[in-house]
Parts: structure tokens; C-alpha cells; sequence
């Protein structure tokens, strides 16, 4: 039941966040006393439920961008079986990956939750020659979206490497590449990193399935769970201003990768 609940919460944090939740939901099973190995492994499964049932919601509202998603998918499927196999040859039993985990998760807070301004309007010319806007007030703009396919494929490789890596879904190197270097509006790149996270999921899955690093009693009711909890943050991100979602971003997940880093700095020492 307890893994149910934080399937919920996960589902909830996936959906708005376009991240997959296991950066939640990978900490809380360690909690309840998985291993480094069996809380990587054993999220996968459960990021496939959650991305299909928040990217639906999104796509319905025509947030996803399908064209990116074939890209980034297809180039990062294969870089998340080498990640998978990958997981299991990293020293240390695994915390070296948790806290690596925690480092990805702090930087997407910090990279999500920086203020976006709007360019700064040219000024209107009086008669007299005086401006009517006041000088220095806003950054000029990021510029056009860049989604060229080289761009996209690099994004892929590195998230799909990640996803079988950690276990986490690859939306957390997604959302800021989207944002930062494709430049895409912070609602259609949640929502496209979201279906990306499903596609990237299911080759990483398979290979931890095969790896035997999934332990089934936290993966089923982790499945079960974050289906209404993906539906529901979904629903609020659409509701949402950008600058609120950037605002839950930093706080949300900047509270996860601290709380993250400390358990599994804590079990090493």
C-alpha cells in the first residue's frame, strides 16, 4: 500500500514535470528497504504507465510535439540498453548511482526554475524625440526553437543512456534540453519530454528485466499507482502559468535532490 501511495505521488510529479517520477519514487522504495540495484530497476516499469497516461492528456490539448519525439526515442532507445547493462558494472553497490541521480535532479531544478523574461519592446519616439519605454528592464529573448535532427539525436542519446543508467526515465536531462539548447516553450517541452520518457522506458525495462534487477512487488503497485497521479499533473500543469511551473520546478526538485544525496551519502559512510 505504502508503495501504492508514493506510486501517486510519482504519477503526480511525472505528469507535471514531464521527468518520469522515479527521481521520487527510486528514493522511496529504498526507504521501505530495496536495494541500490532493485530501486533503479524496479521504477522502469512503472515510467511506462505514468508517461502514457500523462502524454495522452497533453496530446489532447496538442502539447506534443511527435516530431521530436520520433527523433529523440528512436536515438536513445539503444543508448538506454547500454545504460541498463552499464548499471550494474558501476563499484559500490550502487550508491555512487543514487547520488549521481540527486547531482541530475539538482540541476534540473536549478536550470528549470531560472526567471524567463520577455524581450524588452523598442521604444516609442515622441514628437520631442523622448522615449516612452523604460530602458534596461528585460533580457533579450532565447531566440526561435532549434529542433534540428542532429540536435534531437544528441538529446536522445544522452537521455536514453541516462535512462538505463539510473532508472529515472531520462526526463531530467530532457526537460532542460528541451528548454535550454532546443529552445522549446516550457509547456510543449514538458509535455513532449513526457512521451519521450515512455519510448525511451521500454528497452530499458526489458534489459533490466532480463538483468533480473526488478523487484516485482515494488514495481506492480508502483504501475498501479501512478496512473491517476499522471492524469491529475498533467491536468494541473495545462492549468498552469509557466512562470508557476518553473517556480514548483526549482522547489519540488530541488528538495528531492537534497533529501536524495543526503540518504545515500549517509548509507555509504
Amino acid at each position: 500500500m505504502l508503495t501504492g501511495l508514493f506510486g501517486v505521488g510519482t504519477g503526480l510529479l511525472s505528469g507535471m514535470f514531464g521527468i518520469g517520477g522515479a527521481v521520487v519514487s527510486t528514493p522511496a522504495i529504498r526507504l521501505l528497504g530495496a536495494t541500490p540495484i532493485a530501486a533503479i530497476g524496479s521504477t522502469v516499469p512503472s515510467i511506462i504507465p505514468s508517461a502514457v497516461t500523462g502524454a495522452y492528456r497533453y496530446a489532447r490539448e496538442h502539447l506534443v510535439d511527435w516530431r521530436v519525439v520520433v527523433w529523440t526515442g528512436a536515438t536513445g532507445a539503444a543508448a538506454a540498453v547500454g545504460g541498463a547493462f552499464a548499471s550494474g558494472a558501476v563499484p559500490g553497490g550502487g550508491h555512487p548511482l543514487m547520488i549521481l541521480t540527486a547531482l541530475m535532479v539538482g540541476f534540473t531544478a536549478w536550470r528549470l526554475s531560472r526567471p524567463v523574461t520577455e524581450p524588452e519592446p523598442e521604444p516609442v519616439r515622441s514628437a520631442e524625440g523622448a522615449t516612452d519605454a523604460a530602458p534596461g528592464l528585460a533580457h533579450l529573448a532565447e531566440g526561435p526553437p532549434r529542433l534540428e535532427a542532429w540536435r534531437l539525436a544528441v538529446t536522445g542519446i544522452g537521455a536514453g543512456a541516462l535512462s538505463g543508467l539510473l532508472g529515472i526515465g531520462g526526463g531530467v536531462l530532457l526537460v532542460p534540453a528541451f528548454t535550454s539548447w532546443c529552445r522549446m516553450p516550457i509547456k510543449p517541452a514538458l509535455a513532449t519530454s513526457l512521451a519521450c520518457v515512455g519510448v525511451l522506458a521500454v528497452p530499458s525495462m526489458v534489459t533490466h528485466a532480463l538483468l533480473g534487477h526488478i523487484n516485482w512487488l515494488y514495481a506492480l503497485p508502483l504501475c498501479v499507482g501512478v496512473v491517476p497521479g499522471a492524469r491529475l499533473g498533467a491536468h494541473l500543469t495545462i492549468r498552469s502559468s509557466d512562470h508557476t511551473l518553473r517556480f514548483l520546478i526549482g522547489i519540488v526538485l530541488g528538495i528531492v535532490a537534497v533529501a536524495y544525496a543526503a540518504g545515500e551519502i549517509i548509507a555509504l559512510v
